[in-house]
């Protein structure tokens, strides 16, 4: 099993920074990407970063610019540098890593969610 635990999120003002983390554990061989997406109250979950296991990277529109997700040198930590926020911005935010396991089995888990609300 891989597990993934976020941290970071909270309240900001519009114009500040937030940075989210997302660690992997577990019987992990392999990455092939990892993503943050969010999902605000009413809305879809929508997909904010992703950067592959070669380190190709791709963000919504709505954020570039403003976000850069980025990853630890073992690549088991994703992160999301978050500035320049919008209360629009406001959202749960789940990361998403998917691989293989040492049973080479493939795996697609979740984060927990971390709420990150953008207001003054």
């Amino acid at each position: 099993q891989v597990q993934l635990v976020e941290s970071g999120g909270g309240l900001a003002q519009p114009g500040g920074s937030l940075r989210l983390s997302c660690a992997a554990s577990g019987s992990i061989l392999l990455i092939s990407a990892m993503g943050w997406y969010r999902q605000a109250p009413g809305k879809q979950r929508e997909l904010v970063a992703l950067i592959t296991r070669a380190g190709a990277t791709n963000y919504a529109d709505s954020v570039k610019g403003r976000f850069t997700i980025s990853r630890d040198s073992p690549k088991t930590t994703v992160y999301l540098q978050m500035n320049s926020l919008k209360p629009e911005d406001t959202a749960g935010y789940y990361c998403n890593i998917g691989g293989l396991t040492r049973a080479y089995d493939p795996f697609d888990s979740w984060g927990q969610g971390t709420q990150v609300t953008v207001s003054s």
